[in-house]
């Protein structure tokens, strides 16, 4: 095994979880499109690793790269044509606790793919408003806006009880 290989290990040992969830809230809370979204940000921090790992900016790459395909994947023609079906599988119980988490998710997949991608980097992430801004390309004014028409309708659809049951839950991963 190559030094290269060696220290992407490392690194993804240490951020998989991570890049996962992300990648899970990006995606509207499903886990089969987040899948996808982690393989093609680890295969763009696999080609670009020699530069990343010198510069010492692998994280930020990521969440760029991983918010960027989101937006671009929610765009794509054969997404917006998918058909939505009327049965929903049965979801178990889940524990006490856990049900305002998983509206928040459900509400969170229902916000335009750029608020969420805003909401999920400064609230989840912790990101500061200029390293999202960064992250995103935007200007800070722009990551300020959208960040507050994000959380506005978040606090709409779970203060209304409009959170739709898409997906399934968050494993605990």
């Amino acid at each position: 095994m190559s030094d290269r290989d060696a220290e992407f290990g490392e690194y993804l040992d240490s951020r998989a979880v991570v890049i996962r969830r992300t990648a899970y809230l990006l995606s509207g809370g499903d886990w089969h499109r987040a899948e996808d979204l982690v393989q093609t940000t680890l295969a763009k921090i696999y080609v670009a690793w020699p530069r990343l790992n010198r510069a010492g900016n692998v994280d930020a790459y990521a969440r760029k790269v991983m918010v960027r395909t989101a937006i671009d994947e929610s765009r794509r023609a054969f997404r917006r044509r998918e058909n939505v079906v009327g049965d929903l599988p049965e979801i178990g119980v889940p524990p006490a606790g856990v049900d305002d988490a998983l509206d928040v998710r459900r509400a969170l997949a229902q916000l335009p793919p750029g608020q969420r991608a805003v909401v999920v980097l400064r609230y989840w992430e912790d990101l500061s408003v200029a390293e999202t801004a960064q992250a995103l390309g935007k200007s800070e004014g722009t990551i300020k806006s959208q960040a507050s028409k994000g959380l506005a309708a978040l606090r709409q659809l779970l203060a209304a009880g409009r959170v739709a049951l898409e997906g399934s839950p968050c494993p605990t991963t």
